[in-house]
């Protein structure tokens, strides 16, 4: 049997480093438009839904093709984690929509570089894996955590891993995670009550493309590397 396969796209409308960041100006078009094309091209979905509680998020998503069946109930505050709001939305849309989620695949608007590409391979590497739930991740690359030190008022610093002398090279590589594409089998997902309780999987991206944007240097950053992309393309 065919598994029913949801995009959702969160996007509140009360973001307070940025405000209005989802729609926020990328390159010449609302931010959100770029996840909203992404999600579209990969031909992955049998839904594609924004999920915010704000009107004009939710035109602009109309313009480009995207149905707003319900608003976003609850979790528009800035204490709700991605997690809330996907067991949330879940609940909504099969309350909402009649059907069942199996799979739910979310994609952060202020994530933009991230493309139909990065979707199909993330999706792919799900697939093959078959672990329930899978989170994008980058590599740390010249900014090594290894060397994090913190220095008291005296300027004195302290190493916070104690790794001492040896070379980056000898040590681990490390990852965090982005919110470019997170993948769940939604039943786990609602059962777990969360991406991180029990088992779960990275997938490791391009570090361009995992960009997540939620300062002004984050979005400069972005728009940056977006121009770079598209001169070499």
């Amino acid at each position: 049997m065919k598994l029913h396969t949801v995009a959702m796209i969160p996007a509140r409308g009360g973001s307070k480093r940025i405000p209005k960041k989802n729609i926020i100006d990328f390159n010449g078009e609302p931010m959100i438009c770029r996840t909203i094309r992404a999600a579209q091209n990969s031909n992955i979905f049998d839904d594609i839904i924004v999920n915010t509680d704000d009107d004009e998020i939710a035109e602009i998503s109309k313009i480009n093709g995207i149905s707003i069946p319900f608003k976003r109930r609850s979790c528009e505050d800035d204490y709700s984690n991605i997690s809330d709001v996907t067991i949330d939305f879940i609940e909504q849309y099969e309350l909402e929509k009649k059907k069942i989620i199996d799979e739910v695949i979310v994609l952060l608007p202020n994530c933009p570089i991230r493309d139909e590409n990065d979707i199909i391979e993330a999706y792919n590497f799900f697939n093959q894996n078959n672990k329930p739930i899978q989170i994008s991740a980058v590599k740390f690359g010249w900014m090594n955590p290894w060397w994090a030190h913190t220095i008291n008022q005296n300027n004195v610093a302290k190493n916070i891993f104690n790794v001492g002398q040896k070379r980056s090279q000898d040590l681990d590589e490390l990852y965090f995670p982005t919110g470019a594409i997170w993948i769940a089998n939604a039943k786990t997902l609602v059962h777990r009550k969360s991406f991180y309780n029990g088992e779960f999987t990275f997938f490791p991206m391009d570090w361009k493309k995992g960009i997540d944007i939620d300062t002004y240097e984050d979005l400069e950053l972005a728009k940056l590397i977006d121009i770079k992309d598209e001169c070499e393309s």
